[in-house]
């Protein structure tokens, strides 16, 4: 089936478009946080690993961070154990750990690879505890509410932060020519594994290996104003004056935190898009207006 001269030239359009981004890129690092809608629907699944393999094809080196929240969640309740959470988080106990593991480091980490595989890519799936590259602390979360003398420390067992990442696993991957997909796992100096947020594991990720661009695909279009319009380009200054505003609040909060965490720590830019879009990491590398909410240190 030919193309309408209209749909060439729509075609010309966006390959002339995407060739002084492909120049620019090449040879450098992006980080994408995979998560979200883009995970669990079978079309778009088959998008990100298009995308994925096309950027390593054209001299792009991804590394991939993805979550698993819902796929924990499912396997829980098939084995009758309830999820609970605090601000947030899982609580996670030495059974519920296990099943982290067994779904993060195995069931979602291997179809993620097995996925861009069939698309033509050479993926490695890796968790934290490979090659030392996460190193873990437990996270302590503070119940400071004002009837409290003192905050409270809760306990949420097995769940952690970031401490340290070695990239040495990694840079072996990328300059062998692999695309690393990474499980966020990490291990503690107790020995003990380590459930930790993918975006923050994204983030860090980025920070060492001294990233181009983070990328965090979410469930919605961006940042939004209280109008409903898509908000990019924007500053920390911006930034602080959209939290204090309350624009920025909720769940959106830890993700811009943490893109803005990115750049200021060298990363040039990051991204949150919306992983519901068919290709949303080509259209954000490649095209002029993006997908999302950009996010630069100025």
């Amino acid at each position: 089936m030919s193309l309408t001269p209209e749909q060439a030239r729509n075609v010309a359009h966006v390959l002339a478009e995407s060739l002084p981004y492909i120049k620019r890129f090449q040879g450098k690092t992006v980080v994408i946080k995979y998560g979200g809608n883009a995970m669990v629907d079978e079309n778009l699944k088959k998008s990100f690993a298009r995308d994925i393999v096309l950027m390593k094809l054209v001299g792009i080196n991804p590394v991939v961070v993805h979550g698993g929240g819902p796929q924990i969640g499912k396997l829980l309740e098939r084995l009758g154990k309830s999820s609970k959470f605090v601000q947030g988080m899982r609580v996670t106990d030495s059974e519920t750990m296990d099943v982290v593991e067994m779904v993060l480091g195995g069931l979602v980490n291997k179809d993620i690879v097995n996925l861009i595989s069939q698309h033509g890519g050479g993926a490695v799936g890796l968790t934290g505890k490979d090659g030392d590259l996460i190193r873990a602390r437990k996270l302590q979360l503070k119940n400071d509410a004002p009837e409290l003398e003192a905050p409270e420390i809760i306990d949420i067992g097995h769940v952690g932060e970031v401490e340290s990442i070695d990239p040495g696993v990694v840079d072996m991957l990328v300059n062998g020519g692999f695309i690393p997909v990474i499980a966020p796992i990490g291990i503690g100096h107790d020995g003990r594994s380590y459930n930790i947020n993918a975006d923050l594991v994204a983030g860090k990720m980025a920070e060492v290996l001294r990233a181009e661009k983070l990328i965090l695909l979410t469930n919605t279009a961006g940042l939004l104003d209280q109008d409903g319009n898509l908000l990019t380009g924007l500053s920390a200054v911006r930034v602080a004056e959209l939290e204090a505003d309350g624009t920025i609040h909720g769940g959106m909060l830890p993700k811009i935190h943490c893109a803005l965490d990115a750049v200021k720590a060298g990363v040039k830019s990051s991204h949150i898009i919306d992983g519901r879009v068919q290709h949303a990491v080509l259209l954000e590398l490649f095209t002029d207006e993006g997908v999302g909410t950009l996010i630069r240190d100025n």
